[in-house]
């Protein structure tokens, strides 16, 4: 999709730094409207993060269960972590899965991207699947604490229609399995130990 978006586009005037945290920070911008007005735009800087959509060989897909603080409650989520600094995405999804769930994958797929909050962060998912899944022991970072297990893809999406996820990138990633798996959505998939460039 190609268009002209000039009309709609707003520039940086001047910018706050509202607060500096350990990965995130915080920002309160001054930007020129369109119409010549101007707002204020206060968002969160996100390092970008990846999930993982782990296949197993017999149709059940890993999840885990973990608590998150901010809106306290256990989430129903895939695997996913926060990339480290100039870090390649598929890295950090191969050590992601690894640490949380103890599963390595011979074959990885990226499927795309997705901004999980556009209104106030600047926070990028990369999606990818894995699959041939081999079982290995966890690497939980200190203070995690998750429970891993598995589903069918039809128990999913059943979680998602009746509320019990609300995970927005679990509920985003399971529309990318549905169709993948129906065989509408092709993935490039390619071995771990050799990735394509």
């Amino acid at each position: 999709m190609t268009a002209d978006i000039s009309h709609l586009e707003e520039k940086k005037v001047a910018s706050e730094l509202l607060f500096q945290g350990r990965f995130l920070r915080a920002l309160r911008d001054t930007v020129a409207l369109p119409d010549g007005g101007a707002a204020t735009r206060e968002y969160v800087v996100h390092p970008g993060a990846v999930v993982v959509i782990p296949l197993l060989d017999d149709g059940r897909v890993v999840l885990e269960r973990q608590f998150r603080y901010p809106v306290a409650c256990v989430m129903v989520e895939f695997p996913a972590g926060k990339l480290d600094a100039d870090e390649d995405p598929l890295l950090c999804g191969q050590r992601e899965l690894l640490e949380e769930t103890g599963y390595r994958a011979r074959e990885w797929a990226r499927a795309g991207e997705m901004h999980l909050a556009v209104a106030y962060s600047t926070e990028v998912i990369h999606i990818y699947f894995a699959r041939g899944l081999v079982a290995g022991e966890r690497q939980l970072d200190q203070g995690e604490f998750l429970d891993v297990f598995t589903a069918t893809p039809d128990e999913l999406l059943g979680w998602c229609r009746d509320g019990t996820v609300t995970d927005a990138k679990t509920l985003a990633c399971t529309v990318w399995m549905q169709n993948v798996l129906s065989g509408h959505w092709a993935l490039d998939w390619q071995s771990a130990d050799n990735p394509a460039s």
